[in-house]
């Protein structure tokens, strides 16, 4: 093959056009008046890929392209199912259009809503399927034309094949260079966010604060749901489902109320129905009306329509930036009024989320909104709001499945109502549940409807559930550091914080049924439970695939050492999050909260065994200055020498604008997975060992070597022995495993005379996972 343009135009009576993209992306056209469509569209916005090569034989009813991976054909007739075909080189595996399939399984993408869902939903695809190719129609999505979003003139078929077969971050890749990357969140958006559908006034909100901060449980987001504006309005001007003007009664002095949230370290939400355009009612009306020509003394409305600029210049300009400039520091944008405008066909969920975002752009901010899913491309526009679901166990069940498959077209930011949002029953379990999933989500936002009854806050918990849900909490702040990094590489290198685990082993047909384990950015492996404990053994379980190589529970310690595929058991304390041999993970301290400030503690938890590598990102978390490369990357290296069983951790010297960090931070080094190490002693319970360097130079780093480390096992006895104190089970069977444990030769024996012990069965498999 020789090396040809950046695209490749074909035409017969300028009826077609094929572009190769890439060696495993091609865009294809087929438009009959012959006007092809070179705008951006609210899918796909840039088609200037590098060079590719190829091959073209063209014959009189035949034409041919063949890239080192993919050879597609074509009849040069509308394109049918037996006329344009494409196949890929590396498995044969055939796409004909028209068939998506043709016998694979797409591995799904995610959905608009889940709103008013108790479960299972279905599903839009994604650019990944087991076959190994799918695609993405463009045919509909409306145009960007000088700014404006443009319904389509024509009708066309406008299609990009995908055909990466398992190389999941390579088409990611590709993926976001066409629609565009996905930009990084604030800082303080990771952290933990307080939202309900309640009717606060400035001093209960205040109040709730305070129930927080008492308990020690810090907040990011303060979120306030609609009853922020007037909702009680003369019914002349229809009802208080949309509204703009702050509610005096509530909030007498909205500025100082917005003040006092800032200085408590907290960003602002406010909600927002905006479909029945501006009123009378409203106390910007006046100005908006005049901007639109309209004279105010009519009442007329300043109908909803961001079609219009004039509008859409009144909406931003008189209602929402004054607030901004108040102090909100975003909206949340809770479009449920349908697909259409009432004068096009244009989708005004996807207008919101594209003029809100472009708007807060213009003005030089860190742009994010929070908003329903509105297709391909949405990714562009985070976060995403999921809506308002049942607060059931098959809720809960969903949702780790639906936020990994998200990540097969792109959408990496989803945020759900944590705990459920409606109806649903008191079950204090199924909320630690689900809080330890939002914890290891995208967003961990607590939300839920304005019911007395729906109670989420820890200080009105009882025990255990209560301590629980504190110290996981806690621990999502704690990971700000790994979690904002992961927020950078999702920007820089189109990598989302959740992960199949098929992505790490594409090879592995298990890889692809766990649908409750997630790789949590790349050092995190995490399985979700979201189902009820066991009476008997006091413990739920998920079913996890553990990867080749050594992993690490890092809230128990305990190891595992091999590649399998069963369930993982945990009381209601904690969940299954393992650390790779060779991982690497920053947590601020135990006291560095602030979602707004780079930490200046730092501990590391780091897996042994194996040779690793870590960027730590840093910025000033709230500008758009990291576009231009504003920031700071410390790097940190394990070196693990197998011969000599001895271990360096090199912190590298802060690169970039160090003014951004502390110019010294105290830092503690966690290891996982050591029995011994020369002149030091690990705790035998968990095979932790914590090493104190102390207050370590930001600019200069630091280096340590630890010499003849001794790997642990899982100590088999003394987990069995916990497993069996721990279970609520007759004492019988307690009994007949104790004594089968006190007398067994050894582990393999203690295996197989379980095997014919009567005791439960969930019992046997859940020792069985120490074993």
């Amino acid at each position: 093959m020789e090396p040809a343009s950046i695209s490749l135009f074909v035409n017969m009576m300028n009826k077609y056009r094929f572009t190769v993209l890439t060696d495993r992306l091609i865009r294809m056209e087929y438009q009959e008046n012959g006007k092809f469509n070179d705008e951006k569209t609210l899918s796909v916005c840039n088609r200037e890929f590098p060079k590719v090569e190829y091959e073209l034989k063209d014959s009189e009813n035949l034409l041919e392209i063949e890239t080192s991976e993919l050879m597609l054909k074509y009849d040069k007739r509308p394109f049918t199912s037996h006329g344009l075909s494409i196949t890929l080189r590396s498995t044969g595996a055939v796409w004909n259009y028209g068939k998506m399939y043709a016998g694979g399984e797409n591995l799904f993408g995610t959905a608009r809503t889940l709103d008013m869902t108790d479960g299972l939903v279905l599903l839009d695809d994604g650019i990944f399927a087991k076959n190994g190719f799918t695609f993405i129609d463009d045919s509909a999505t409306p145009l960007i034309v000088d700014g404006e979003v443009k319904e389509r003139k024509w009708e066309c078929r406008d299609i990009y094949f995908f055909g990466y077969g398992d190389d999941f971050f390579g088409g990611l890749k590709d993926y976001y260079a066409l629609t565009g990357n996905v930009p990084m969140l604030p800082r303080y958006a990771l952290g933990n966010w307080w939202s309900k559908f309640e009717r606060y006034s400035e001093q209960s909100y205040m109040e709730m604060l305070e129930r927080f901060e008492k308990e020690k449980v810090p907040l990011s987001v303060a979120v306030l749901d609609m009853d922020w504006h007037i909702t009680d309005i003369d019914p002349k001007y229809g009802n208080g489902w949309t509204g703009f003007t702050w509610n005096n009664e509530l909030f007498p002095d909205y500025k100082r109320f917005l003040q006092k949230l800032h200085e408590r370290g907290l960003a602002v939400t406010l909600n927002l129905h905006p479909a029945d355009g501006i009123r009378a009612c409203e106390g910007m009306y006046e100005k908006a009306a005049k901007r639109v020509g309209i004279d105010p003394d009519t009442e007329d409305t300043v109908e909803f329509d961001l079609t219009d600029p004039k509008f859409r210049d009144a909406y931003f300009k008189d209602v929402l930036e004054p607030y901004e400039n108040d102090g909100v520091d975003f909206w949340w944008i809770d479009w449920q009024q349908g697909n259409k405008m009432s004068n096009s066909n244009l989708d005004p969920l996807w207008l919101l989320n594209h003029y809100h975002f472009e708007n807060q752009q213009s003005r030089g901010k860190r742009a994010m909104i929070f908003s329903r899913y509105s297709g391909i491309g949405s990714h562009r526009y985070p976060i995403g709001f999921s809506g308002d679901t049942v607060a059931s166990w098959k809720s809960l069940s969903l949702q780790p499945f639906f936020t990994s498959t998200a990540s097969n077209i792109g959408y990496g930011w989803w945020s759900h109502d944590i705990g459920g949002h409606m109806q649903g029953d008191k079950d204090l379990e199924r909320l630690v549940r689900w809080i330890q999933f939002g914890v290891f989500s995208p967003i961990m936002r607590l939300h839920s409807s304005n019911s007395p009854f729906f109670i989420k806050e820890p200080a009105k918990l009882e025990e255990p559930y209560k301590t629980i849900i504190k110290r996981f909490m806690r621990f999502r702040h704690r990971m700000l550091p790994y979690l904002y990094t992961m927020n950078y590489k999702a920007y820089a290198d189109g990598e989302p914080l959740i992960r199949p685990v098929y992505y790490y082993c594409p090879k592995d047909k298990d890889a692809y049924g766990v649908g409750n384990e997630y790789f949590f950015g790349s050092e995190l492996l995490v399985g979700a439970i979201s189902v009820k404990e066991d009476r008997e053994i006091k413990m739920s379980s998920v079913r996890c695939l553990i990867p080749e190589g050594r992993y690490y529970d890092i809230f128990t310690g305990r190891i595992y050492a091999k590649r399998q595929l069963r369930k993982l058991y945990r009381s209601l304390e904690t969940i299954p999050v393992l650390l790779k041999s060779g991982g690497i993970v920053p947590l601020a301290g135990e006291d560095d909260m602030d979602s707004f400030k780079n930490p200046s503690e730092l501990e590391l938890l780091i897996g042994a065994g194996a040779s690793g590598s870590f960027t730590l990102y840093e910025d000033d978390g709230i500008s758009a200055e990291y576009i231009n490369g504003k920031c700071v990357k410390t790097d940190i290296a394990i070196d693990w020498v197998e011969d000599s069983k001895s271990m360096t951790i090199t912190i590298g010297g802060a690169q970039g604008d160090i003014s951004l960090i502390p110019s010294q931070r105290h830092i503690f080094i966690k290891l996982y997975g050591i029995e011994k190490a020369e002149g030091y002693d690990p705790d035998k319970a968990d095979h932790t060992l914590v090493i104190d360097l102390g207050n370590v130079s930001a600019e200069d780093g630091h280096s340590i070597t630890i010499n003849n480390v001794t790997l642990a096992e899982n100590s088999w006895k003394e987990e069995v022995f916990k497993i069996i104190d721990h279970v609520w089970c007759e004492l019988r069977y307690k009994e007949e495993v104790n004594n089968l444990l006190n007398n067994c030769k050894g582990k393999e024996d203690f295996d197989m005379e379980l095997s014919g012990l009567e005791v439960p069965e969930m019992l046997k498999d859940a020792i069985r996972e120490v074993l």
